[in-house]
């Protein structure tokens, strides 16, 4: 390198480290969400089953017919649409659902749910939902439950082949059953 080029690379790898430095310097720190987002993993067999979603607090409100109306699709969640995701094929509620990752949206009603699993996944609350995405419907009834102040998934009753996913909000609860297509046999 000549002489006249060695103060120009000088400057250059310095130009570029201080750009490094203000980048990191200057990335945004994370803040508490009103809606933080969770999700929860359940092994049943070999399937490993996850419920992506934010959390929504009651604060206060009337969350079922008012905040969430019935007979509306609804995101299952806040924020960007809840997603659950099988490894294997499953049956919801004794009906056929491939592996893969899907949308999870709700119509609410007072004595009966339809839940909708939606090859849509990518998607802002159901703004965007289209009927023709989905790959399932169930329909079920929802439970009075405890108090919960914040939207919560867990899964019980677990086998070796199935479970109960379980969505709790406020004062009530809606649960679904899912089956391994492939019964796993205990060794």
């Amino acid at each position: 390198m000549n002489r006249l080029a060695r103060p120009a690379a000088a400057a250059a790898w310095a130009i570029a480290l201080s750009a490094i430095a203000l980048t990191g310097a200057a990335a945004p720190k994370k803040s508490p969400q009103p809606s933080p987002f969770a999700s929860v993993t359940q092994r049943i067999g070999t399937n490993d089953v996850t419920v992506a979603y934010h959390r929504p607090g009651v604060k206060g409100r009337k969350v079922w017919g008012e905040l969430v109306p019935f007979g509306q699709v609804w995101r299952a969640g806040a924020n960007e649409a809840t997603t659950i995701s099988f490894e294997e094929d499953v049956t919801i509620e004794d009906q056929a659902l491939r592996a893969g990752t899907y949308a999870f949206f709700a119509i609410p009603g007072e004595k009966e749910w339809t839940l909708v699993f939606s090859r849509e996944v990518k998607q802002w609350g159901a703004f965007d939902y289209k009927e023709a995405k989905d790959a399932l419907r169930v329909k079920v009834a929802p439970k009075p439950a405890p108090p919960e102040e914040w939207l919560s998934y867990r899964f019980r009753d677990l086998t070796l082949n199935s479970a109960v996913a379980v969505l709790a909000w406020e004062r009530l609860e809606i649960s679904f059953g899912i089956r391994n297509r492939v019964e796993v046999k205990a060794k």
